[in-house]
């Protein structure tokens, strides 16, 4: 008998599409990919879900508008896939998350599951992370479960970040234990400044911010954000970090440091665009490093680096020196390619392996990183 097939879906912080990917899952573990596909939203759907992200007007309304949306995109993502529904045992179906308020007992993905199994006539198996808030937890960051069964090496310390419009960070200690937690700001805040300033989606291989220099009094400032000193466990989202909390920072809200001072002159100068971009990306790096250097003091082995981020080589080679800085150590860092999954495909996998893992009844969660009250079933099942 044939193991089942699972397709898995993420369209993540960043807002730029969603990518898919067809799965094996056989009984001893192992996991082949198939086939992957990846679409992006449509402009007028994208700034929808951009605008839901605050509260505004007829909510209601306009989210289950854009939660038909971004189902039917997630249809065509399917069919671009190229398999035929009777042979896929189920969708794990992320969604598009618009508010994640763990604090007050609630986080939202946005789409409708129904749609989509009557649209792809497929199970679909979404809506992940509420039962592990409902159980105490933040829900968030999920994938541990999953970087822990496929990426864990007994005997070495091992660390994944994904690095999306959010970071978050797996530890994979050498012992068999697993933490994890959002680090804070991935991609969401140089993307969205490229954006005001360019009209860019996003800043490729980093050469904007690359163009510019770090300001150390603005980095001060952002890593002044008390998120960051936060004990995990802990999870983020552009709830917190976005451009008005950029603003607000620049503006000396934080410090009155943040402007600096040309020689000379009497007046602060505000700072060139390409250096607030050089200093965003130095947050991420360094909000990263510290929380690595925070959650694994032993020796590691390698830091493997998926999501968007892993296409910024600007990115990723301040990592790769705040690291040096902050563990002490040289640490080799590389993308997920290096063990055998391509950097776009790691996070749609993982919703593959936890539709795989509510299909068997088993749990989808890690107490001890998302701080749920035990282990939990994953999903609510939307039969075809």
């Amino acid at each position: 008998m044939n193991s089942p097939l699972f397709i898995g879906m993420m369209s993540g912080t960043s807002l730029d599409g969603v990518d898919a990917v067809l799965a094996r899952f056989a009984a001893d573990g192992a996991i082949t990919t198939l086939a992957t596909a990846s679409l992006p939203f449509d402009p007028a759907l994208r700034a929808e879900l951009m605008a839901l992200q605050a509260a505004g007007s007829n909510e209601l309304e306009r989210e289950a508008i854009a939660a038909n949306g971004v189902a039917a995109l997630y249809a065509d993502c399917v069919a671009a896939l190229g398999v035929g529904a009777s042979d896929v045992r189920a969708i794990g179906a992320h969604g598009q998350t618009l508010r994640h308020r763990p604090e007050l007992g609630f986080t939202w993905q946005s789409i409708n599951g129904a749609r989509l199994a009557e649209l792809a006539g497929i199970d679909v198996i979404c809506d992940f992370r509420s039962r592990d808030v409902a159980a105490g937890g933040h829900g968030a960051p999920l994938v541990p479960a999953y970087h822990a069964a496929v990426f864990g090496k007994p005997g070495i310390n091992r660390v994944l970040v994904n690095i999306g419009g959010v970071a978050n960070i797996s530890v994979l200690h050498a012992d068999g234990a697993v933490s994890g937690f959002d680090t804070g700001p991935g991609n969401v805040l140089m993307d969205g400044w490229i954006g005001r300033h360019h009209g860019h989606p996003y800043d490729a291989d980093g050469a904007w911010a690359a163009s510019g220099n770090v300001d150390q009094p603005l980095l001060a400032a952002l890593l002044a954000e008390p998120y960051f000193s936060l004990a995990p466990p802990k999870s983020t989202g552009r709830d917190l970090f976005h451009l008005d909390w950029l603003d607000g920072v620049l503006a000396g809200a934080v410090t009155g440091a943040v402007t600096g001072m040309v020689a000379g002159a009497s007046a602060p100068q505000p700072l060139a665009a390409a250096d607030v971009q050089a200093t965003l990306t130095q947050l991420t790096a360094t909000s990263i490093a510290g929380a690595i250097a925070q959650a694994c003091p032993g020796p590691i082995e390698a830091v493997y680096v998926c999501g968007g981020g892993a296409s910024n080589g600007a990115l990723m080679a301040a990592l790769q020196a705040a690291l040096q800085a902050a563990v002490g150590q040289a640490t080799v860092v590389a993308s997920t390619a290096a063990l055998g999954v391509a950097p776009q495909q790691v996070e749609a996998l993982a919703f593959a392996w936890l539709a795989y893992r509510f299909d068997q009844r088993k749990a989808g969660n890690l107490p001890a990183v998302t701080g749920a009250s035990g282990s939990r079933i994953l999903g609510a099942l939307y039969p075809a």
